[in-house]
């Protein structure tokens, strides 16, 4: 869906990004004044110093997006102009077209078969895949050291990212270095680089998600495994759960960081113009997500620990009966919703959060260990919130892992401009779950 080789670094890459991500435009007769605004601000901007501090760092992200609704470009510029980002327009191309290979790659080879057979189906109640079993398993990127859940191994996790994101890049600067660290680690890593950058229907990119918790239960020997989501990588899953039920008994947690499970009322993209069917089902109420929801799917299937934020500037509403992050429990599965303002009122880890910083939160990092190291969710009870609630990041992560972070956003821009696949509808639902 992509057109990576002939990709330029020119600033009419960049200013082409507005079709679909800029500042949203009354009428279309002033597209042409403002490309040549946004022409103007692009060339003025320069590589700006990055923060000193994790706390000015905090203090410019919330300057920049409190109380504000600002579009994915829009964002994206302010924090190149920041110095919050580590890539710039300029170089931001030479790191797309890198993507596809080494720890980004979804065509990897998983020579490991299973001793029993997941695919067409695990299950006669699962849904049909739509994808070959090859195209469902090379999606799997499995690091070297993996352990395949040997005898005293830590617990295999399942690491699924965000829309406009491979899963390397969503979680490079947050948990696959704490679950790689050992003096972090509660957890064995792999993680979905799911085709498209997440940006196809969500109801494909959840059969790459059921297809990898049966697969590799089976080749870690019938062990569970954990899954930890973020923003569209926990609808994937919840997908996955009601319409692939075989994958349920295969997973003792799952971790839900920054979730729109009921979508979100904020438009990242200016609503006339065609976007990836991902942007359409991620709408608040959109089909997708009454869809997802119906019939107890607005409940957790799994054992799930919801991490959220009240100023998340993607995913809302975030407070009241409509909340968009918190799940229900009418299945008796266990459901530990959470948003960090709640937890820790006033201190650091419950202070101005975005939707990508729930998985550098230090909170956020406490209850998944808690989840996934017991028996059941993860439980505030458990935790000293004193002491939780005093950091800014998780332990170990650095500045520059927070940066990395925010990558994110510029990425997710670059790659829906590029999405071959956009339309105005999104897409119909499968017949299975009609």
């Amino acid at each position: 869906m992509f057109s990576l080789p002939g990709l330029t670094r020119s600033l009419t890459l960049l200013c082409s990004i507005t079709q679909v991500l800029g500042t949203p435009i009354d009428t279309r007769s002033n597209i042409t004044d403002y490309f040549s605004s946004v022409e103007s601000d692009l060339k003025s901007l320069a590589v700006q110093t990055a923060p000193s501090t994790i706390e000015d760092a905090f203090s410019k992200l919330q300057s920049i997006l409190d109380g504000k609704n600002l579009t994915l470009f829009d964002t994206a510029t302010q924090l190149i102009s920041a110095g919050l980002s580590s890539l710039t327009w300029d170089d931001v191309v030479s790191y797309i077209e890198g993507l596809e290979s080494g720890l980004a790659s979804s065509s990897n080879v998983n020579s490991r078969e299973p001793s029993v057979a997941v695919y067409p189906s695990a299950s006669t109640g699962d849904a049909p895949y739509s994808f070959s079993e090859d195209e469902l398993r090379s999606a799997i990127y499995i690091p070297g050291n993996f352990t395949y859940g040997a005898s005293g191994a830590p617990q295999p996790i399942l690491l699924v990212g965000g829309t406009g994101n491979p899963g390397y890049v969503t979680f490079v600067g947050t948990y696959i270095k704490l679950l790689q660290n050992e003096e972090t680690s509660f957890g064995d890593p792999v993680w979905l680089n799911i085709p498209g950058y997440e940006l196809d229907d969500l109801q494909k990119n959840a059969e790459y998600v059921a297809y990898a918790i049966n697969y590799l239960s089976n080749i870690c020997g019938n062990r569970s495994i954990a899954v930890m989501g973020y923003s569209q990588g926990n609808l994937d899953s919840q997908w996955a759960y009601k319409y692939w039920p075989s994958t349920r008994a295969h997973v003792t947690d799952h971790v839900a960081f920054s979730p729109g499970f009921r979508g979100t009322e904020i438009t990242q993209i200016i609503s006339w113009v065609p976007q990836p069917p991902a942007w359409l089902q991620a709408l608040y109420d959109s089909n997708f997500v009454l869809a997802t929801r119906a019939n107890g799917g607005d409940s957790s299937y799994v054992p799930t620990t919801v991490i959220y934020s009240l100023t998340d500037e993607v995913v809302q509403p975030q407070f009241g009966d409509g909340a968009s992050s918190p799940l229900k429990d009418a299945h008796g599965a266990g459901v530990t919703n959470v948003r960090v303002q709640d937890a820790c009122p006033g201190q650091a880890a419950g202070g101005f959060y975005t939707h990508e910083g729930i998985p550098y939160n230090p909170l956020a990092y406490a209850l998944a260990r808690d989840a996934v190291l017991n028996n059941g969710t993860g439980q505030l009870s458990r935790l000293d919130l004193s002491s939780v609630c005093r950091g800014y990041l998780a332990p170990t992560l650095t500045l520059e892992d927070f940066l990395l972070t925010e990558n994110n956003v510029l990425v997710a821009a670059v790659l829906t401009l590029l999405y071959d696949g956009k339309s105005t509808m999104e897409p119909a639902i499968a017949d299975y779950a009609k």
